[in-house]
């Protein structure tokens, strides 16, 4: 399979201590090897083309419009909504997860500019901010929308499509525990200080 240039060759100037906050926002969603974890492109190596392949085959977007529409929907209501309907617990931070993914892809794949990605990015800073106090409040949040969005899938075609909860658990431990995890280079309170370049 041919690769494309690593994304610092692309994009080499490193992201901001409150960029890089954001951008890790979604690491509890992007568990593959290929995954970058501190550029606003979603990963390592150049491929415009799987990210619009991943957002026309998991979002069915395939355009601008759609990008909004999606990003509207996950901003405003989400699976939370459906979560608090059926349990009584809303966690915003499955939804953030997924809402950076798509906006980092729709980057990618060129139906968004670097500007206006990161405007609208921005959207969720606040309301994740003032919900969480850490990043393993935000983890546990987020583990939890996992759980319950799994068993919404049970007895349906797609119920094997996500990976294993002992994948993502471990996942999420890497993220709180390693020392080159993203979440262990930018603190959670990082976000409310003067934003500043990463060493």
């Amino acid at each position: 399979m041919l690769r494309g240039p690593k994304v610092e060759e692309k994009y080499p100037v490193p992201l901001t201590m409150h960029q890089l906050w954001i951008v890790s926002l979604c690491a509890p969603v992007n568990r593959g090897s290929d995954a970058s974890r501190t550029t606003l492109y979603p990963f390592k190596r150049i491929n415009d083309k799987r990210a619009w392949r991943w957002l026309a085959e998991n979002w069915e977007v395939s355009s601008q419009g759609d990008v909004l529409t999606a990003l509207s929907g996950l901003a405003q209501t989400g699976y939370r909504a459906q979560v608090a309907e059926r349990f009584g617990v809303s966690p915003l931070a499955w939804d953030v997860a997924l809402y950076v993914d798509v906006a980092r892809n729709a980057f990618a794949a060129g139906h968004l500019d670097e500007a206006e990605a990161w405007r609208l990015l921005g959207n969720v800073v606040q309301p994740t901010a003032a919900t969480y106090g850490s990043w393993k409040e935000y983890a546990d949040d987020y583990l939890l929308g996992r759980m319950v969005w799994m068993g919404t899938l049970r007895g349906t075609p797609d119920e094997g499509f996500p990976a294993p909860q002992k994948v993502s658990d471990e996942h999420l431990r890497a993220l709180l525990e390693a020392p080159d995890s993203p979440w262990n280079t930018v603190a959670w309170r990082a976000i409310g200080e003067p934003d500043q370049p990463r060493g």
